[in-house]
């Protein structure tokens, strides 16, 4: 992993793309491609997400938070914020501040990702 910030990874005044992950299957945004997370921090792809299918991740970089705000989700209230791609401002998905629900628990401090919002990184070499 390269970072070039001198920001905390939870600050929500970040205004560039600051990580990468050389060598590694990543998540990268569809509309700019900065990098979002790494493939192996993927907990399930079996969520929603406002605009369709979605994937719940232990972490995520180069995201920007928005506000706070409880929502009714499919699963019940929760208090979220959406997440923005640092690249290119695009709305990605939200992040889980609080379930209200005990067996919801297991969300809080997870990223909710929208798949046709990602483009998935391979990472594959071939041999010449």
């Amino acid at each position: 992993m390269t970072s070039t910030t001198k920001f905390s990874p939870t600050a929500d005044t970040k205004t560039e793309v600051i990580t990468v992950f050389q060598g590694h299957p990543t998540f990268s945004c569809a509309n700019c491609a900065a990098v979002i997370a790494l493939q192996d921090e993927l907990i399930s792809k079996a969520f929603s997400g406002r605009d369709g299918r979605g994937y719940l991740i232990h972490s995520a970089v180069n995201l920007k938070l928005g506000r706070r705000e409880d929502r009714a989700l499919l699963t019940g209230v929760h208090t979220v914020a959406d997440v923005y791609c640092m690249g290119c401002n695009d709305r990605m998905g939200w992040y889980y501040h609080k379930a209200s629900d005990h067996t919801q628990k297991y969300k809080e401090g997870k990223y909710l990702l929208e798949r046709e919002k990602l483009v998935k990184e391979n990472k594959w070499k071939l041999d010449d």
